[in-house]
């Protein structure tokens, strides 16, 4: 069993709000300098970089998976974490199905850059990327679990995008909801009543070098997402904890 400090929430060049400095070799090369060993790439509604970082971490201690961050209808933030590339194209094909074609203009929402392993300039995504997809969180719930994946709501206490204050509840079925960097585990709890009795994860929700947080430690047998699921749930020797916060803030 190993101990793996980690980011599942990290966005590149081809998130529009994203800093130009997130591009693979500089995400690394950050990651590994912050003490991780498990990071998610997870650009807005799009996994098209999540290749070039699992490049760019080839060879080296940091584990990397591919994953989203996607805009429901609801307009509620979710991370669809995967094994495997093949399972993210899957469902990279439901979300641009569901997406709005509007064109991006990049003046006003940022670049939407394309890159390959070593940060070089492949092309640029046309396609708005910064908004809801037509799927509600239930049913991107159900796409990401039949494909082997794991779905996350993203930072549900911030007002943004989070799912406390646009839903004011908490949907069945989630093995773990996401905190924002802003509070503590036992200050969401203390905040939100309905956090009380959920798992929780958090993250730097990255779009800059200096956003890593590492502040949430999976013991884990590998890094799958199945080994995820079980610590999660505490099984098997599997568990999750999640450093003080204060000295990061």
């Amino acid at each position: 069993m190993q101990t793996y400090r980690s980011e599942l929430h990290v966005h590149t060049v081809l998130s529009p709000c994203a800093g130009v400095e997130m591009i693979p070799p500089l995400i690394v090369q950050t990651a590994l300098k912050n003490g991780l060993r498990l990071l998610a790439v997870t650009d807005h509604n799009s996994s098209a970089n999540a290749r070039a970082v699992i490049e760019a971490a080839r060879g080296t201690e940091l584990s990397v998976l591919p994953g989203m961050e996607l805009q429901t209808r609801e307009e509620v933030h979710l991370l669809c974490l995967f094994d495997t590339l093949q399972q993210s194209e899957a469902w990279q094909k439901i979300v641009e199905a569901a997406l709005p074609n509007l064109a991006n203009k990049p003046d006003f929402f940022g670049e939407q850059f394309i890159v390959d392993a070593t940060g070089d300039f492949l092309r640029r995504e046309e396609r708005l990327l910064l908004n809801s997809t037509r799927l509600t969180l239930a049913e991107a719930a159900r796409h990401v679990t039949a494909l082997g994946g794991l779905a996350i709501p993203a930072h549900v206490d911030r007002p943004a995008n989070g799912l406390i204050p646009l839903l004011g509840l908490i949907p069945p079925g989630f093995a773990a909801l996401e905190i924002s960097r802003h509070l503590s585990p036992a200050a969401a709890r203390e905040k939100f009543p309905q956090l009380r009795e959920q798992v929780l994860i958090q993250n730097g929700d990255v779009h800059y070098q200096n956003d890593f947080l590492g502040t949430t430690r999976l013991r884990l047998e590998e890094p799958t997402i199945a080994e995820i699921r079980l610590a999660l749930e505490g099984e098997n020797g599997r568990s999750i904890s999640i450093d003080n916060l204060l000295a990061q803030i």
